[in-house]
């Protein structure tokens, strides 16, 4: 069980509308994506491309809805671009959530990733860091992690496959060498379990520096099928591979027991991304709103 006083339930709106193939639900309306949510039984939510920009007038209808946002994924490029870019684009997107009431800024490195890249494997060809980029990376971090902190965010780091920060190795690396008083981990159990990484492992290791959690599911038979095939991530998602709690093949009592154990405070968010023909959200949300009640009372 987990404490509804301190754990919240979000959700994503990746699984009504697809920010990196608009075609995945481009009939989908943010009208309707955060209606669903609150019909569904979620409280908190990511912030979608459909989502009106103007905190004026996106907080009044996620008001009504009684959903508050609760992170939104920025990209940064700290080793392909000069430090000033991103941090210009850091500022916006921390005074945006900040006036939204959002905690958590959730960061993924996106210099080189192959995530979005139609035609390449995403098991073959990701980019390997030297020593000074992983300087650069981890001293970004901490500088942005300083910014979020000062406005009384938390900087979210998130692992992802396709970029640099994706096996067990490049994670334990990672927080080894950013400031454990600024960055954080953003713990994605359908990103690890993608990469052949055990989410309990990496959980238990790390769940004291956690601030923020994705709960995904993977269908393994697709897994299999995108490594035999040499599926792009993006055709992975559009296969199947992932999924929403309890709906696939990814043990989650253990994530949730080693969460409550460690008296975990912020938000949980189903996160799974999938085709919404094939996968209606609205009936996915329910699927997973339903399994997360049995398995930790919230």
């Amino acid at each position: 069980m987990l404490d509804k006083n301190k754990v919240k339930l979000g959700i994503a709106p990746i699984a009504w509308t697809n920010d990196d193939m608009p075609d995945l639900g481009g009939e989908n309306t943010f009208e309707q994506c955060v209606s669903e949510m609150a019909l569904a039984g979620f409280t908190g939510s990511e912030v979608g491309g459909k989502y009106p920009a103007d905190p004026a007038v996106l907080k009044p209808a996620l008001d009504i809805r009684g959903i508050q946002i609760c992170n939104q994924w920025f990209s940064s490029f700290l080793i392909s671009r000069p430090y000033e870019e991103t941090e210009a684009e850091f500022e916006k997107a921390t005074d945006f959530l900040r006036e939204m009431g959002a905690k958590v800024i959730g960061v993924s490195e996106q210099s080189y990733s192959i995530q979005g890249k139609t035609d390449q494997p995403v098991w073959e060809g990701k980019y390997v860091m030297n020593d000074e980029e992983w300087k650069l990376l981890t001293d970004g971090l901490n500088r942005l992690g300083k910014i979020a902190k000062d406005k009384g965010m938390t900087l979210t780091f998130h692992h992802h496959m396709g970029t640099v920060v994706q096996t067990e190795e490049e994670i334990d690396r990672f927080m080894d060498m950013v400031d454990p008083e600024l960055v954080y981990l953003l713990f994605d159990s359908g990103h690890l379990s993608f990469a052949g990484i055990d989410p309990e492992k990496v959980l238990r290791r790390y769940v004291g520096r956690v601030r923020h959690v994705h709960l995904k599911d993977i269908r393994k038979e697709m897994v299999e099928r995108s490594r035999r095939e040499r599926w792009s991530f993006l055709k992975g998602v559009r296969e199947g591979v992932f999924t929403v709690p309890g709906d696939g093949d990814v043990d989650f009592e253990p994530i949730f027991e080693i969460l409550n154990e460690a008296c975990y405070e912020g938000y949980v968010v189903v996160e799974a991304e999938q085709d919404p023909a094939k996968a209606n959200p609205y009936a996915y949300a329910l699927k997973a709103r339903k399994y997360i009640a049995e398995k930790t009372g919230l």
